[in-house]
């Protein structure tokens, strides 16, 4: 029965390896101008204790399009960039909000559950164009709204941060 149990522990052990060594990796180092710098309660960081990513490092997380209406554009905009719910497992993020921070000094508590309740987009780019910080750029978080009735609330019209460069992780 003991001989059992250790068989069954080093299995566990042996399946669950590469997924603690992944984790445990360090990120790699932008080499380009930073964008977005995410703080707090992760796992995986590359500068300091927090994790810093330049343009190439975000795109390369996987990419995902959005069709939606805004608050402040007119109709339909088409949106390209990454999910949250991606970047945050990158990161290895355990918390329950983000305190988003843009580059205009707006900011706002976000729950993490929004990112895995919804497909909230971190977008980099509008009706096929980069966005830059004279139009909502380089990162602008995009909620689904047209997708969900109870997404097109005020409170969630406040989560919409342009500009964005930072999230702690709480």
């Amino acid at each position: 029965m003991m001989k059992r149990r250790l068989t069954c522990l080093s299995l566990t052990g042996a399946l669950l390896m590469p997924a603690m060594l992944a984790i445990a990796e360090p990120l790699p180092a932008p080499e380009g101008p930073v964008l977005l710098r995410v703080s707090g309660e992760i796992g995986k960081t590359n500068v300091d204790s927090e994790a810093h990513f330049d343009r190439t490092m975000l795109e390369d997380l996987p990419r995902q399009t959005l069709d939606t209406s805004t608050v402040v554009t007119d109709g339909v905009n088409h949106f390209e960039g990454f999910l949250m719910r991606d970047l945050l497992a990158h990161v290895g993020a355990q918390g329950e909000s983000a305190v988003a921070t843009a580059l205009n000094d707006y900011v706002v508590d976000i729950p993490l559950e929004d990112f895995h309740d919804f497909e909230v987009l971190v977008a980099d780019s509008m009706d096929g164009e980069r966005l830059t910080p004279r139009d909502k750029g380089p990162l602008w978080i995009v909620y689904p709204r047209d997708d969900h009735g109870e997404l097109q609330d005020i409170r969630y019209d406040y989560r919409w941060v342009w500009q964005l460069e930072s999230l702690e992780i709480r």
